[in-house]
């Protein structure tokens, strides 16, 4: 699997896609709309994460009247692990990274 570069804005697209479910699937928009990101930035994102192995994609199935067919991203098994680490990695160098406020002491 290759590694990628973990920016900002990689990471906040990978929390929207951490976030996603079976039933409540992340897709171009959503992703651009939840990370708070534009479609020029999101999806040479979304292209850095399946060339790396951490996503896969799909096409929407069935009828979608009125609009095109959406693209689904799914984290792989390898690639949610990953995933995982680097959000973890960030929060242990920036506290608040993931939206808890530290605890002072």
């Amino acid at each position: 699997m290759a590694s990628i570069r973990l920016t900002s804005t990689t990471l906040d697209v990978i929390k929207v896609l951490l976030a996603s479910t079976p039933d409540n699937p992340a897709w171009g928009l959503r992703i651009c709309q939840e990370a708070g990101l534009g479609s020029g930035t999101v999806y040479p994102i979304l292209e850095r994460l399946l060339k790396a192995g951490w996503i896969t994609s799909r096409r929407e199935d069935g009828e979608h009247p009125g609009r095109p067919a959406r693209t689904y991203y799914d984290l792989t098994g390898a690639g949610r692990i990953n995933a995982n680490s680097a959000l973890e990695a960030r929060a242990a160098r920036y506290p608040g990274f993931l939206g808890i406020a530290p605890q002072g002491g």
